[in-house]
């Protein structure tokens, strides 16, 4: 049963990992969707469409043997692609959690949550006598809630999820504890990571870095709400072009707006790659974990093995 994450309504959840479904009534316009199989996970991602169009209207095989979405990838079939990494650690900006989504995905999934849809540190630092330190302990918090949401949306349908906090909040999350997150993996649970890395001045692109890196994922995927990094801002310059792949130094040299420096330099000198690539895609974070042209991709090459460049 698809259950609707809101984002600007708020309700009490439990963090227990049985199955339940919200009483309380949603509004359309942040779904996820997770569906268990014998010996497989996948992970659905999905906002409702503008035109208010709901999932069940759409064909397809998809939960429990309903209809499911258009341009929708699976991965049951031994004719299927080989998957390129099988622990991935997805990155969702606050920005792509206010737009439209439908994504399926197979492997060990971490996520990292924004909170720019809620509140955003660096936009209000000095705003009422607001110090940047608070500002982002604040944006910390924002963080957390997104988690929440996304926790009880998924556990709603019976998915084992945890919520890792890089700051306490014991009643409401687990404090992250790196074993604990990698165990949580092999168990099959998604883990969701919140609250960045529970230091003002740091971005969540660097705490996707950073978890990435600590349990051994292959891969950030960094879902956005474009289709990937352009030589300039296509807003402006309709002309502009998408960049398939750059190296670490390229994304640095030209001060490209992808993620902060220190998320970029951590993912270089861990031999990290970087798929940028926009959310509201149907399919996009399959064809990036099975290495398909998707985006961009930051220090790898398409359909081969990975290395820094």
């Amino acid at each position: 049963m698809a259950v609707p994450l809101p984002l600007t309504s708020y309700s009490p959840i439990s963090t227990s990992s049985s199955s339940r479904t919200s009483s309380v009534p949603l509004t359309p316009r942040h779904r996820i969707f997770f569906s268990e199989q014998s010996l497989s996970r996948r992970a659905l991602i999905s906002c409702s469409s503008k035109n208010g169009s709901s999932p069940d209207s759409m064909n397809g095989s998809g939960l429990n043997g309903e209809p499911s979405f258009p341009g929708m990838a699976s991965f049951d079939g031994a004719s299927e692609p080989p998957l390129k990494w099988r622990r991935v650690l997805l990155k969702v900006s606050g920005e792509a959690l206010a737009g439209d989504q439908l994504q399926n995905i197979d492997p060990k999934v971490a996520i990292v949550v924004g909170g720019g849809n809620i509140f955003r540190g660096s936009t209000w630092a000095g705003c009422s006598g607001l110090d940047r330190s608070s500002a982002d302990y604040i944006g910390m918090m924002a963080t957390v809630m997104n988690a929440i949401f996304l926790q009880a949306t998924m556990e709603s349908i019976g998915i084992p999820t945890r919520v890792q906090t890089a700051f306490r909040m014991s009643e409401v999350a687990e404090p992250y504890i790196r074993r604990r997150a990698i165990r949580h993996l092999e168990k099959g649970r998604v883990v969701i990571f919140a609250a960045g890395t529970g230091n003002p001045f740091f971005t969540t692109d660097t705490a996707a870095a950073l978890r990435c890196a600590e349990i051994n994922a292959e891969v950030v995927l960094k879902a956005t709400n474009v289709d990937g990094v352009f030589d300039d801002d296509p807003k402006r310059n309709p002309n502009a072009r998408l960049l398939e792949s750059l190296t670490y130094q390229e994304v640095t040299s030209k001060d490209l707006s992808v993620m902060d420096m220190t998320a970029i330099t951590l993912c270089q000198e861990n031999n990290i790659p970087v798929v940028v690539f926009n959310l509201s895609e149907p399919g996009n974070i399959a064809k990036a974990i099975k290495g398909e042209r998707v985006g961009t991709l930051i220090g790898g090459t398409w359909n081969s093995t990975v290395t820094a460049t």
